[in-house]
């Protein structure tokens, strides 16, 4: 609808120009868009103020100059001059129908568009090292990583989703001293367990599952055999835990890269060999420096040290610019709030290597503060216990843990109220929206046993030029919107524009519902109304598929 207004305007101008109404034929850039307020009309544009410069004349007078043009439009009830110079549009109830026929004919497709023109992006998120379970934090930036996913695919993106596993380094050699001195307590031994080392029972439980698969004669090794058997088995075994996590989450990914696989390949080096060529990197103090500071870092950084270890930056360079040599045209990250002093640095190596700036994004995800009735809930991270994302999805389920998590913008703080997120209610937003679609399922039905429908679905409305009540005509409007609201979400990678968007239409649908039967003496006006709460219906299947979440037919 708004691109049938912006052409009206647009032809308005044109023939206002011709006409000698208007001075000069330039287009301003200009918006439509829906007025805060119902008496300003349906949808409303700014032409007038942004052309006045090119025009040299009162927004107002070229308002009035534009309307004058317009040819009678068979939709269009009236158009006022509204303010400096709105231009606001009245439209009839037929103006909208048409959309309720789109809704049901695209299906599964509604929303969907070629906004992306198969840009190849990949999504790297999640990528926690495998030293301990998921936690919370990690369960909002997998539904983030998932939905921005999701929704750039529907929007025309090739998209592919990815986990770095980093299964090298200090932190899985940590994991292995850990896991060797929990083994060595078992089998009798004192031990001063280091503050450094990984806590919680999992270490315990990892040291009971290598002792009894090794042989009490397993303590017998030397420190560091033992500790390299240690973190080889833990890794692979927390590894297993964290997929079996993610998919229970709902959460799949098309490739899981390993850290190790740069080291074993020789690719990490041979990327350290490529920057000297380059002149990227120089030697001081021993140590290798990357020159990022000529590329937008506030300092230089180090790729490997004196004592000739290669530092995670390296790996995360050839990681990188493997990437980028796999096909992608864009990068996207998805990182915790603590790791924002990483981005200026991660993002000069990328244009020292050749890329653009904007081919690389960062999504860097708040905190969560978890409740429980309001209260928060207390952690101990001295003794190595949290709250994992099994714990959250085994108590409130998948849909209300992702629906949750994808409530406020990821750059926002979130407070996730566990007992919210259980109560079968509209305080519970998960419950407010799949009851909606729960609730329409069950109105077909009912409406099949009467005969009123064929079948379960519908291709195409009928008698919709019935649908003329306010709360209807709102119902529409919103569903026009959703394509708008998809593109807008995959422009911004903002999956909670989904969320909102999801949380209004399921209101307008209780308003209505609440002040009209569905089902009514007139079959044909309960036929009109039924195709409305069926594209109600499809729509909010497909705005949860996007975040994730499921739609089911019965609550």
């Amino acid at each position: 609808m708004k691109n049938l207004v912006k052409d009206i305007v647009q032809n308005a101008a044109q023939k206002a120009f011709d006409n000698d109404m208007l001075p000069s034929s330039q287009m301003p850039d200009m918006e439509i868009e829906a007025p805060k307020h119902d008496s300003q009309g349906d949808l409303s544009t700014n032409f007038a103020m942004v052309s006045a410069g090119i025009q040299k004349m009162a927004p107002r007078k070229i308002a009035k100059a534009l309307i004058a043009a317009m040819d009678p439009v068979d939709f269009i009830d009236k158009v006022e001059v509204a303010g400096p110079g709105f231009i606001n549009f009245f439209l009839r109830p037929s103006a909208w129908h048409p959309v309720v026929d789109q809704v049901l004919a695209a299906d599964e497709r509604y929303g969907a568009s070629d906004f992306g023109r198969n840009e190849k992006v990949q999504v790297e998120f999640v990528s926690a090292n495998p030293t301990g379970p998921l936690h919370v934090g990690h369960g909002r930036g997998a539904a983030v990583g998932d939905a921005v996913g999701n929704i750039l695919a529907f929007a025309g993106f090739s998209v592919s989703k990815e986990y770095y596993i980093n299964d090298s380094g200090r932190q899985i050699k940590t994991l292995g001293t850990s896991v060797w001195f929990r083994l060595l307590e078992m089998a009798g031994r004192s031990i001063d367990f280091p503050d450094d080392c990984y806590k919680g029972e999992y270490i315990k439980d990892l040291a009971g599952r290598v002792l009894a698969a090794e042989g009490p004669d397993f303590v017998n090794l030397s420190d560091d055999a033992a500790i390299a058997v240690c973190a080889r088995y833990a890794a692979q075994q927390i590894l297993g835990d964290i997929r079996n996590d993610l998919a229970s989450f709902g959460v799949a990914f098309d490739q899981w890269f390993s850290e190790q696989s740069l080291y074993d390949s020789g690719r990490l080096q041979q990327t350290i060999t490529d920057l000297k060529a380059l002149d990227l990197v120089y030697e001081k103090d021993g140590a290798l420096w990357f020159r990022t500071s000529d590329f937008g870092d506030e300092k230089d950084r180090v790729v490997v040290r004196s004592n000739a270890m290669t530092t995670y930056f390296a790996s995360d360079i050839a990681y990188h610019q493997e990437k980028y040599e796999r096909g992608f045209d864009r990068v996207i990250d998805v990182w915790g709030a603590d790791h924002h002093g990483y981005i200026n640095r991660m993002a000069a190596s990328i244009v020292a290597l050749g890329k653009k700036r904007e081919q690389f994004q960062v999504i860097l995800v708040q905190l969560v503060n978890l409740l429980r009735g309001g209260k928060p809930v207390q952690m101990s991270t001295r003794a190595g216990e949290f709250v994992t994302l099994k714990d959250i999805v085994d108590e409130v389920g998948k849909d209300a843990a992702r629906f949750m998590f994808l409530s406020r913008s990821y750059d926002s703080g979130l407070d996730f109220d566990l007992e919210v997120a259980k109560q079968k209610s509209s305080d519970n937003p998960v419950y407010y929206v799949q009851y909606v679609h729960a609730r329409i399922a069950g109105i077909w039905s009912k409406a099949a046993e009467q005969n009123l429908v064929a079948d379960k679905d519908v291709t195409r409305g009928k008698n919709l030029h019935l649908l003329v009540e306010k709360e209807e005509i709102n119902l529409i409007k919103i569903l026009a919107g959703f394509p708008e609201q998809v593109q807008k979400s995959a422009a911004t990678c903002h999956p909670h524009v989904i969320f909102t968007y999801l949380m209004s239409l399921a209101s307008a649908f209780h308003v209505y519902y609440n002040r009209h039967k569905v089902i009514t003496a007139d079959s044909s006006l309960s036929q009109a109304r039924l195709c409305l709460v069926m594209a109600v219906k499809k729509v909010i299947r497909n705005g949860l598929a996007l975040l994730g979440v499921s739609a089911p037919e019965r609550m």
